[in-house]
């Protein structure tokens, strides 16, 4: 690889949007980050496809098996670095909105101490390590589709 350039590990992550329109967040609690919301999601693994390992990462996390549908939302590069024994790598998000059909009740993994629903926008002020522009696309998702 030249070293002008650069690597990025593909992340993909999941909006889960009930029948009220409103978001899942789940509450970590990160040694070197305290306690924040997340949205459901993990790093792509070689030889899988993105919408396998998001429905691997989905059920992985909350428990939940069953999609009604899936939209590609954004893509996102960020500011995050993952360390790598020769040097460390960028991150990008492929982030998906998943509907699901009825009232659903997280099965959290032990990744994640807590959960709630939120507004889009409620849930665009809680996820303050995403970039600006995601955020404002987030605020402006309509609660009713």
């Amino acid at each position: 690889m030249n070293e002008r350039e650069d690597c990025f590990h593909l992340g993909v992550k999941a909006l889960i949007r009930n029948n009220e329109g409103k978001l899942l967040l789940l509450q970590r609690d990160h040694p070197s980050q305290n306690k924040y919301w997340d949205i459901p999601g993990g790093r792509l693994q070689k030889g899988k496809t993105i919408l396998a390992t998001l429905r691997r990462e989905i059920e992985e996390e909350i428990g939940l098996k069953k999609i009604q549908e899936i939209y590609p939302f954004e893509m996102i590069l960020t500011d995050m670095r993952i360390a790598q024994a020769d040097g460390d790598v960028g991150l990008i998000f492929s982030i998906f909105l998943c509907d699901v059909p009825e009232p659903f009740e997280p099965i959290l993994s032990e990744e994640h101490m807590n959960f709630e629903w939120f507004t889009p926008l409620q849930a665009a002020q809680k996820l303050i390590q995403y970039p600006a522009d995601f955020l404002k696309k987030l605020e402006n998702l309509t609660i009713n589709y």
